[in-house]
């Protein structure tokens, strides 16, 4: 885990050095000046004299003051080295991110992934800060202390030598207690985001079913889970504090006797008052580096849960990965599915797809229909390589996909998902995510193809209209028909629309299939659909049923032959409906004439 989370320091690796060398040369100044001050007593006392005073006194000062600057340096480069790290963290987090497959993102839900972006991430950083400085400062201030103190009187040394163990064995039942609470803790906080994440995206759906309420309740249930947890947590940990001031106060208790005691019988010969004074010092010292060690862990106890959930992100392979000698040129837009099985994760019982074949020339028009479930979006994305096959394989221009390296395959491939997303920016900006190059003319060109010109040139802006974030600000129609554009911008060999044209009306739906013949006739084209009007133009209509393809046709043959095509033309067609009862009940009746 260490060793993953420090590749992310890269840059702050001086300021992450600098800061505990400061910190060290800090505690060293602060643990000189109580013996310093020692022999200046027992001088000043033998000599007391102004000069003698002025220069202890000027030492004294430039003591504290080079212990002050080494200090404040610690400090700056401490932040720096936190704040950078976890600056950098957030990136390596993110690019991994975008290398995910779909099935690495399966595994993810987006509100932990935002949780560890955020509040896991900040939680790293602030142990990182507390590593770099406090860390080494208590640890250094310690052995130093009880160095001194044994160089003053062995006795006096065996007291905390003592002490350190016992409280050490305490704070490691407490941590150890409260490391499985702080595990479950961030689990809950993931679905505390997701209420919150699904409560404003849905924003319009609560409101119109008047569910508030209901949200507020879910909300309010996750949010007490979340409390109640970390105030079981918190208990526990509270428990630190009163042990470090049992075992500091004893450590005083039981100097200020001993050292009494000693200093009694031996007339001051083995300990004196000043060196008393000093050790009660040391005491404090020592025992208020362990306080500060003791905050540290309490940090780095709930850290550790924030980092093993971080460097699971980070360690996660892709599914996906390009081959050693990667073909970077699609030839065309010939697809075959070749014996395919397809499963979303390999301990699935269930197929999603069983025993694919198809064949595809490059520039036809492939309708795709089915029934809800019935694995239409799940063979088409396997074209594009956002899963792999279980078996068989999938080739477009010949070459399995597998062969090709993803970005080159995916750069002739445009998709339009069930869920079209926009981005908040202006509509030339989400369309030019097809094409960064796209001139205005290009921008234009495609809008008129996805019938989308029109509403644009409505807007008072037009093209450099201002889409809210997820294109909150326009009808889903209009929605698609900005994505069909943004996917066309990228000249594909082969263009996938997910059933991309259920919010446009039959009209408009007509219009962008009949630009498509007529415009882009070597780009072959899968279109999945609701509507037989969408498809009954294609070359070829592809039924789907249960993962398996139940008929392949054109619209005339399925027609014919197909009852799962005829329920569904029949059902969108009330007319064609009446005539076919019609026809079989005249066949019923012996009279076969229409």
């Amino acid at each position: 885990m260490l060793k993953t989370l420090a590749k992310s320091i890269r840059q702050y690796k001086r300021e992450s050095i600098l800061s505990p060398v400061l910190v060290t040369l800090e505690v060293l100044l602060e643990c000189m000046i109580p013996l310093y001050m020692s022999t200046m007593l027992k001088d000043i006392t033998d000599e007391p004299t102004m000069s003698n005073i002025l220069i202890y006194g000027a030492i004294l000062l430039v003591m504290a003051a080079f212990s002050l600057l080494f200090g404040i340096l610690a400090g700056k480069y401490a932040a720096t080295a936190s704040a950078g790290f976890a600056r950098n963290l957030r990136h390596d987090i993110y690019y991994k991110i975008q290398d995910f497959s779909f099935a690495n993102i399966d595994k993810f839900s987006t509100s932990s992934l935002v949780t560890r972006m955020t509040t896991d991430v900040t939680n790293i950083q602030m142990a990182y800060m507390m590593i770099v400085r406090v860390a080494f400062r208590s640890p250094v201030m310690m052995i130093v202390s009880l160095a001194m103190t044994y160089s003053i009187n062995w006795q006096m040394g065996v007291i905390f030598t003592i002490l350190v163990p016992i409280l050490g064995a305490g704070l490691f039942i407490i941590f150890k207690k409260v490391d499985p609470i702080f595990n479950k803790v961030f689990k809950k906080y993931d679905a505390l985001n997701e209420s919150v994440q699904e409560n404003i995206k849905g924003i319009r759906v609560v409101k119109s079913y008047v569910r508030e309420d209901y949200e507020i309740d879910k909300f309010d249930k996750a949010a007490e889970n979340v409390r109640a947890d970390f105030t079981r947590g918190e208990k526990i940990i509270a428990l630190n504090n009163p042990l470090m001031q049992f075992c500091m106060w004893t450590a005083i208790t039981m100097i200020c006797f001993v050292g009494s005691m000693i200093v009694m019988q031996s007339a001051e010969e083995a300990l004196n008052r000043s060196d008393l004074m000093i050790l009660i010092v040391y005491a404090a010292q020592t025992l208020s580096s362990l306080t500060m060690l003791s905050m540290i862990m309490v940090m780095i106890s709930i850290a550790k849960t924030s980092a093993d959930r971080v460097v699971e992100v980070l360690k996660e392979e892709s599914t996906l990965t390009d081959p050693e000698n990667p073909v970077y040129e699609v030839p065309n837009g010939d697809v075959e599915f070749d014996g395919v099985d397809f499963k979303y994760s390999e301990k699935a019982d269930r197929r999603a797809l069983k025993e694919i074949d198809l064949k595809v020339k490059s520039g036809q028009t492939i309708g795709i229909l089915g029934g809800t479930g019935s694995s239409k979006t799940s063979l088409v994305n396997l074209i594009p390589r956002l899963y792999d096959v279980s078996k068989g394989s999938v080739k477009v221009g010949g070459i399995d996909v597998r062969d090709y390296d993803i970005e080159a395959l995916r750069n002739q491939v445009a998709v339009v998902l069930q869920k079209n997303v926009l981005f908040s920016g202006t509509i030339k900006e989400n369309l030019r995510w097809g094409n960064p190059d796209a001139t205005d003319e290009e921008l234009v060109r495609v809008c008129k193809l996805a019938q989308a010109d029109e509403f644009i040139q409505g807007f008072p802006d037009k093209y450099d209209t201002y889409i809210e974030q997820g294109g909150s600000n326009v009808s889903g129609g209009q929605k698609q028909r900005l994505c069909i554009a943004r996917a066309l911008l990228k000249k594909p060999k082969i263009l996938i629309l997910d059933d991309s044209t259920s919010a446009v009306d039959t009209k408009t739906d007509a219009l962008i299939r009949k630009a498509f013949r007529e415009e882009i006739p070597d780009t072959t084209k899968f279109i999945i659909a609701q509507r037989v009007s969408s498809v009954e133009d294609a070359d070829q209509i592809v039924i789907m049923d249960n993962g398996t393809i139940a008929a392949v046709g054109t619209h005339d043959e399925l027609l014919a032959h197909n009852k799962i095509y005829q329920e569904v033309y029949y059902s969108q067609n009330k007319v064609g409906a009446t005539a076919q009862t019609l026809i079989e009940q005249r066949k019923e009746d012996g009279n076969g004439k229409a």
